[in-house]
């Protein structure tokens, strides 16, 4: 059911942010074989990301944001495969864009600290404030074998690393003073090195001694985004995020995530107004109702169902054999405490198919656009009241826009969608800052040993100052 927004202006102060997650031909799994698409290479055709980019900028949107994970994990016949390392990818969109923020994907387990924090201090740097991490810990066990493991790492030994992760990475951003440089040519000094703090960090996990090559970088750091929604995310994000991209169904579920990550953020001493939620929607646009339906309908009947079963059965963890296509799923299947990785993504898919009492076959289907992401088809109007239903509740602060069919769903949400959104009040007409945290309204952090005082990561209010005390001191 289409929803419907009680007003057209926002009950809620502020504007909300809008991020366009980039994907191949799209998001869903069969736009490639729309007579439209062209699925040579799309993934690895720069000019093609770079155009992506551009028209996300036209429309003023806060970020783009590139997933990744290092590992071939996609059956190569079900849709285009391959993808460019995502920070290279962002260097070269920084140079035929100015405003649009750039957040790339990157595993905490299958990096280092220092090689990573130097990557996206250089993209900040080679973009003018404009970069994001986006902080995963990857639950593939394809991965872990691409990286001399036989088994996949334990949910919370993951957690564990990454948040370590994270502590060194600050460290080494922080390494830097602001202004280490003295350029005194006379006295033939260049920079004070009492400016410099190497880390010095011994850990569990990590050893880093020195400082890091990159001067801190325009934003002082990346903004910190995470997308896992088991507890164990719940809990980093809280720590650490300042924007978090999540998959949420419903409105009720949606409200009970923001209220529940907003409420873990006090916990770790945080103001709850700088950490933004941002859940996933995949919008079919159409000139009416009918004509959004229809395209969502051949979306859908492009699907192949044996591809489509064989990665349910594997995100489930049961033989394909066992999930008939025309069949609701088995009662036995297993427990969440079961599994390893991708734990919130198979509560949502198993809950989804329990409360609507799907059957396979439609479970793939809705999956079929965003992979547990709310789909949503209508008018540009209508697409424009499901976003302002859920920002007026306060179930986001934003979306992760994930265009079922590049590049024809970005330019509809673009053209279409957002000056919808703008003549309500909901989104900027025009960008008013340079970097990411700009956009996102939110404060460059403070280096610790700033002699005006310590970090304040805190989020900018539109209306009143506010900041907080950083989740990292």
């Amino acid at each position: 059911m289409n929803a419907r927004a009680r007003t057209t202006r926002p009950t809620r102060e502020g504007q909300l942010h809008l991020n366009a997650f980039l994907m191949s031909t799209g998001h869903h799994e069969a736009s490639w074989r729309l007579p439209e698409s062209d699925p040579s290479y799309r993934s690895t055709d720069i000019a093609y990301l770079q155009r992506l980019a551009q028209t996300a900028e036209r429309g003023h949107l806060d970020s783009i944001f590139f997933a990744d994970g290092p590992a071939l994990f996609r059956d190569v016949g079900r849709r285009p495969s391959g993808t460019l390392e995502p920070t290279v990818v962002l260097a070269a969109i920084a140079a035929v864009t100015s405003r649009i923020g750039l957040i790339a994907t990157a595993s905490t387990t299958y990096n280092d600290p220092y090689n990573l924090a130097r990557r996206f201090a250089s993209v900040d740097h080679i973009s003018g404030g404009r970069a994001g991490w986006n902080i995963v810990t990857t639950a593939h066990l394809e991965a872990a074998r691409n990286f001399g493991r036989d088994d996949l790492p334990s949910h919370r030994s993951r957690y564990e690393r990454a948040a370590e992760f994270i502590d060194v990475a600050l460290k080494l951003w922080d390494s830097w003073e602001d202004d280490v440089e003295i350029g005194d040519k006379e006295a033939g000094v260049w920079g004070d090195p009492a400016r410099i703090h190497p880390p010095e960090h011994v850990g569990e996990h990590f050893r880093v001694a020195g400082a890091l090559t990159t001067p801190r970088s325009p934003q002082a750091y990346p903004l910190l985004v995470q997308a896992g929604s088991s507890d164990d995310g719940k809990d980093l994000a809280a720590r650490y995020a300042e924007a978090v991209f999540t998959a949420q169904q419903t409105l009720d579920d949606a409200l009970a995530f923001a209220t529940d990550l907003k409420r873990r953020a006090v916990e770790w001493g945080r103001d709850p107004a700088g950490l933004l939620v941002l859940p996933g929607i995949v919008p079919v646009i159409g000139a009416t109702e009918a004509e959004a339906r229809a395209k969502e309908e051949e979306l859908d009947r492009l699907i192949r169902p044996e591809y489509a079963r064989a990665q349910l059965a594997k995100t489930l963890r049961v033989d394909p054999d066992d999930l008939p296509l025309d069949r609701e799923l088995p009662a036995d299947l297993p427990s969440e405490d079961e599994i390893e990785g991708a734990k919130s993504r198979y509560t949502l898919i198993v809950e989804l198919a329990r409360r609507e009492r799907l059957t396979v076959r439609q479970l793939i289907g809705r999956l079929g656009g965003g992979r547990g992401h709310r789909t949503f088809s209508g008018t540009a109007e209508q697409v424009a009241d499901a976003i302002q239903e859920w920002w007026d509740a306060g179930a986001a602060d934003g979306f992760n826009i994930m265009p079922a069919v590049l590049p024809s769903g970005l330019e509809d949400f673009v053209d279409q969608v957002v000056p919808v959104l703008v003549d309500r009040g909901l989104f900027r007409r025009e960008y008013t800052g340079t970097t990411l945290r700009d956009h996102y309204g939110l404060a460059r952090p403070a280096h610790p040993h700033d002699r005006t005082g310590g970090r304040d990561i805190g989020r900018v209010a539109t209306t009143t100052s506010t900041t907080h005390q950083g989740a990292h001191a």
